[in-house]
């Protein structure tokens, strides 16, 4: 009769993890869900500010928008959830790394000299939280909206814009497109570098198409609060 032995549970061998699995946790597949959720937010982001730019044709073509996008509850919600998961993953990604990063120099240098990083790419670790914390702002505010809306119509999207916009709300959704910029330009540039594809310091087609993208991003997102400060976009 075998009498089975219980092994310690410092003995105990690890479960191996899947290739998967490994290929995922590695610090080139880190960079690739970085490089694929990034992709997928800044598609998203480009929508949105195509479809915020409804505004200047009126009340009428902007609440048609919002009303097409909510004509098929479910899709809406697949497309949020989908959204959601990728902000998880890009920041997961994010850490990730970073505690790799760490462990391979747990000793930080004594002095540094930023040659050949950028401004954008030094300010990710304060954009990103900057960033999300505007997110979670700006679905309390136009699409919960109260307490943070006071005036919140329910389906009329251009009022809630025009009104909610106004004021201080609006300098803030200025400077929070000023931190999606930085954000922007560097994760646009990154991507092709991720890609493999050879990308120099200076005059690189990475850095032509972050420069492009992310310039026609935040003008069009920072032409909607400048043209309610300015009255330009107002409750008619």
């Amino acid at each position: 009769m075998s009498v089975d032995i219980p092994i310690p549970a410092k003995q105990r061998k690890p479960a191996r993890q899947t290739r998967l699995a490994r290929m995922l946790n590695s610090s080139i597949g880190l960079k690739i869900t970085m490089a694929l959720t990034g992709v997928v937010l800044s598609g998203f982001v480009l929508g949105h500010m195509l479809g915020n730019l409804q505004a200047f044709q009126g009340a009428e073509a902007l609440n048609a928008y919002g009303a097409l996008l909510h004509k098929e509850p479910a899709l809406l919600w697949a497309v949020r959830l989908f959204l959601l998961l990728n902000v998880g993953l890009h920041i997961y990604a994010y850490l990730a790394l970073g505690r790799k990063n760490r462990a391979a120099r747990p000793q930080a240098y004594q002095s540094r000299k930023y040659r050949e990083s950028s401004l954008a790419s030094r300010s990710m670790r304060i954009t990103g939280p900057l960033l999300l914390a505007f997110i979670v702002y700006h679905l309390l505010h136009l699409t919960v909206g109260k307490p943070v809306h006071p005036d919140y119509v329910e389906g009329d999207v251009y009022h809630n814009l025009a009104v909610g916009l106004a004021g201080l709300a609006g300098v803030i959704y200025i400077l929070a497109m000023l931190a999606l910029a930085f954000h922007l330009w560097h994760g646009v540039w990154s991507l092709f570098q991720t890609l493999g594809l050879p990308e120099a310091r200076y005059e690189s087609l990475g850095r032509r198409v972050a420069t492009i993208f992310t310039v026609l991003v935040t003008a069009g997102f920072i032409a909607i609060p400048l043209a309610v400060l300015a009255g330009v976009i107002k409750v008619q």
